[in-house]
């Protein structure tokens, strides 16, 4: 299993989220996994180095297409390291004999048909620690009772959490984010030119609105309509409201063209994951719920809102918190602005429960105690399910 530290990246990460430096284009390659369809079988423990990794947990794709329960639970696992995911290809059809009959024909009911299984492992690890020394006398001099003394110990403590929570958020970001540069990378053979066209897994909803509004539909004389005013403009809002509210009755049904990997996946409503950035969310409420008298009828789906993709800024504006600038996990380095939301596949990426502990040594010549605070985790991207992205970027050259 390879485990490869990042505490570097979460501390550039906690600046980012802070708001104390611009956004800079992060590295997910050995962060977020992609899987691989052949398991390393050299794979070894990181203690004796000698030990083979076992398969932790298998997890099947066997979900009934009209209806039911997810069949897959993100549960944590003591032994073992590796996650199986394994899945079944749709069988072709074939002639149907029976109708074909023939005078001394022979039909031969013996031939084998191997079902299409395949499988992928994910076996890496994510891992930082944050270390805290605590002493036992040298403090004491700064306060008037025991009372005083442990609330500044709690406070410490307090600041340690907070910066985990903040990391381990971020880092549930970073596998979405991950996921939206793949998705990209995916559909456009230049991803510089992302605002010339669009594409049906990463759809530029601002391309797809001025290519209605200059050829013919509202106003033929219309000027195409810039990033900078998407999300003021009550027409595109409900445009863009309308393209979310079609994917959402599309993607129930299955078909192969809303997933990298190009299976035959389906995401019923119940298990498709819906996340707006909070400006166009709170924009489409103002200029098309407001003064509506049926607004239900513009109304956004369920879904949740993040303020930010990767970070906010120095400015906290769109143009910063609708970006993302990041090197994939498959090696690509992409920028993507104007991201507005996106929709997944509960199964599409996922977080394991993170193994969190601390461990402590005591200094008994300095008098002091030193602590780690240590985390482990596994994020996931599976590109054989579904996941769409909707941004705005304007035309270029």
């Amino acid at each position: 299993m390879e485990v490869k530290q990042i505490y570097e990246l979460m501390n550039d990460v906690t600046q980012e989220v802070l708001g104390k430096n611009d956004l800079i284009t992060e590295d997910l390659q050995g962060v977020v996994q992609l899987g691989t369809e052949i398991f390393n079988a050299n794979a070894m423990d990181k203690y004796v180095k000698s030990l083979v990794n076992h398969i932790g947990k298998m997890v099947f794709v066997t979900r009934a297409y009209r209806g039911g329960v997810p069949s897959v639970l993100m549960d944590g696992w003591e032994f073992g390291s590796v996650l199986e995911k394994v899945q079944a290809e749709l069988p072709n059809a074939t002639e149907n004999e029976s109708w074909e009959l023939e005078d001394g024909q022979s039909y031969d009911p013996n031939i084998f048909t191997k079902p299409v299984v395949t499988a992928k492992f994910y076996n890496d690890i994510v891992t930082f620690e944050v270390p805290v020394s605590f002493t036992d006398r040298q403090v004491k001099q700064s306060f008037s009772n025991a009372s005083q003394f442990n609330s500044f110990i709690s406070m410490i403590y307090n600041a340690v959490e907070k910066s985990m929570t903040v990391k381990i958020e971020s880092l549930v970001m970073r596998t979405i984010n991950n996921f939206i540069g793949e998705t990209v990378k995916s559909d456009y053979a230049d991803t510089t030119k992302q605002g010339n066209s669009s594409g049906i897994k990463a759809v530029n909803l601002l391309y797809l609105y001025n290519q209605i509004i200059t050829k013919g539909g509202t106003d033929t004389e219309a000027t195409p309509l810039l990033a900078s005013e998407a999300l003021t403009d009550a027409n595109f809002l409900k445009f863009a409201c309308l393209q979310l509210g079609l994917y959402i009755k599309r993607l129930p049904k299955i078909s192969s063209v809303f997933n990298i990997g190009g299976k035959a996946r389906f995401t019923p409503r119940d298990y498709l994951n819906v996340i707006l950035h909070a400006d166009f969310s709170t924009a489409s409420q103002v200029y098309l719920e407001a003064d509506t008298f049926h607004k239900e009828l513009v109304a956004l789906p369920r879904y949740e809102e993040v303020p930010y993709w990767q970070g906010s800024g120095t400015d906290y504006a769109f143009s910063s918190t609708g970006q993302i600038k990041i090197t994939t996990s498959s090696g690509t380095t992409i920028t993507v602005n104007g991201v507005i939301g996106v929709m997944f596949d509960k199964d599409a990426l996922g977080v394991n429960i993170p193994d969190r502990r601390v461990t402590s040594n005591y200094n008994g010549k300095a008098e002091f105690t030193n602590n780690w605070f240590k985390w482990d985790a596994r994020y996931f991207n599976d590109t054989n399910e579904n996941f769409v992205v909707f941004f705005i970027a304007d035309a270029t050259e």
